[in-house]
């Protein structure tokens, strides 16, 4: 396992302090990884800037051959990435076959996006003048990614970003490295050096780039606290950021849904990667009329879930990535319990090592408690009665967040309804928390700002420039005149 950071084209040992990288579902040290340097992370960030002109001075057409070359070895490795994913998210190594093959086609979707889509032409003023609006690379572009999609979510940024022509310094959470250090070994095969670099580190290297003077972009995908304090910094100097953060997304079941049809759509986006997913149903309201008929079946498909070894072909719920993260989901079934919830389902943690938590079913919930108010990020399931569809659009807004809501319902009136109000960036009807490359994901409100995937993808990271070009070189009759 090659554990070196990337800087200008370079494979460089980390002269920081040592991480630890540990396997959550054994709780036991599987490496160490060394830390960039303040230093290192200045030195990258200049690397970018440097080759930055003459990546973007490239024919898109090499642009994005590079973006497909990507996708290709990206392909070659499908296994070894996927297992790599799954030593450090926990995830089970089905799922992470997907995600791998998800970000292979990332990198190939914006290498064609990106040849057709470079911006337009807006009609002139007046007769020979072209108004034309270029798509220009902001420049460099600050990665900031998440532990729970360390590889997908790398490739929202890194590849509409390369494509484009910016230039690259990405940093990983620091429990999930591993999978983006085998990236860069990629990167450092198939792009120029200082085109895309990879460090790793704390907060303190995570600031250092979003601070310096050689970054134009900051794009992070991480809690909202920290989102929000970067937002802040950028603000203070006048840096764009492109923001990705937490969510509460609620799940509305009105009363002409199948229940049965429901619980199963709910609890797979309750409990997909152990519910550490940012549009995870992490809040349900059921009408009354199919109330009894869906907590039977969530239950019992929450108490048939196969928790265990996320290498083993039969799991499907693997463990939390961490024992904070377990402490913390714990935390919230625990206070809601003694607050008058019950538990149907789950509610504890399965004896043996690492880090998991059995699937949670809670009933007899309310807005008092903080699992029906705060981020949980695991693998809980609140579930409140509702009398009709006006308390369940009243108790789905009750938030800060605004990242995604999913409904069940064969009723238009409702699905136009919900379009309209609820304030989120993301509506799913009767198929829940499903990604679609070819159309934009992002929130709003305490969820962020950012849009990634899609054209919107695309756009996010290039900058509209005008040019007004005057094709006749006339002299306008409203221009200065001087008598002779």
């Amino acid at each position: 396992m090659d554990l070196d950071l990337l800087i200008d084209g370079e494979a460089v040992a980390g002269a920081g302090d040592r991480i630890a990288v540990d396997n959550p579902a054994t709780g036991g040290v599987e490496a160490e990884v060394a830390a960039a340097s303040l230093e290192q992370a200045a030195a990258a960030a200049k690397a970018a800037k440097a080759a930055q002109p003459a990546w973007a001075a490239l024919a898109q057409t090499e642009r994005s051959q590079a973006m497909r070359n990507i996708g290709a070895v990206i392909d070659s490795q499908r296994q070894p990435l996927a297992k790599l994913l799954t030593v450090e998210t926990g995830r089970p190594y089905l799922r992470n076959l997907l995600y791998v093959d998800f970000t292979a086609d990332i990198f190939r979707q914006y290498a064609e996006l990106a040849r057709v889509h470079g911006g337009r032409l807006a009609p002139g003023n007046e007769p020979g003048e072209l108004s034309l609006i270029m798509r220009a690379p902001y420049g460099v572009v600050a990665g900031l990614i998440p532990w729970n999609y360390p590889l997908t979510l790398l490739a929202f940024k890194a590849a509409p970003a390369l494509a484009t022509g910016n230039t690259l310094v990405v940093k990983p959470a620091p429990p999930t490295p591993l999978t983006t250090l085998a990236l860069a070994r990629i990167f450092q095969s198939e792009l120029p050096a200082g085109v895309a670099n990879v460090v790793v580190g704390l907060g303190d290297v995570g600031g250092a780039l979003v601070e310096h003077p050689a970054i134009d972009l900051v794009a992070f995908t991480g809690s909202t606290a920290t989102g929000t304090a970067i937002g802040a910094a950028c603000a203070r100097l006048a840096k764009p950021s492109h923001l990705e953060m937490g969510g509460k997304d609620p799940a509305i079941v009105f009363a002409d849904a199948d229940p049965a049809f429901a619980a199963h759509g709910v609890v797979w986006a309750a409990f997909l990667n152990a519910g550490q997913v940012c549009t995870s149903t992490e809040r349900a309201y059921v009408h009354q009329a199919v109330y009894d008929e869906f907590v039977e079946h969530a239950t019992t498909l929450a108490a048939g879930l196969r928790v265990g070894d996320p290498m083993d072909l039969k799991t499907q719920i693997g463990p939390m990535r961490s024992a904070a993260g377990r402490d913390a989901a714990l935390a919230h079934v625990n206070a809601a319990v003694e607050a008058g919830a019950r538990v149907l389902a789950g509610g504890d943690a399965p004896p043996g090592d690492g880090y998991f938590l059995n699937p949670t079913v809670l009933v007899d919930v309310d807005h008092s408690m903080d699992v029906m108010k705060n981020e949980t990020f695991g693998p809980v399931l609140p579930i409140q009665r509702i009398s009709d569809a006006d308390e369940g659009f009243a108790l789905a807004a009750d938030t800060p967040y605004g990242l995604g809501a999913s409904i069940y319902t064969t009723d238009p009136a409702l699905v136009y309804r919900a379009a309209e109000e609820l304030a989120v960036g993301n509506l799913w009807v009767n198929d829940p928390v499903v990604d679609n490359q070819a159309a934009p994901f992002g929130g709003m409100r305490a969820s962020g700002d950012a849009r990634e995937l899609g054209l919107e993808g695309l756009h996010a990271f290039t900058v509209p420039r005008h040019v007004l070009w005057n094709t006749n070189e006339d002299i306008k009759d409203w221009w200065y005149q001087v008598e002779e």
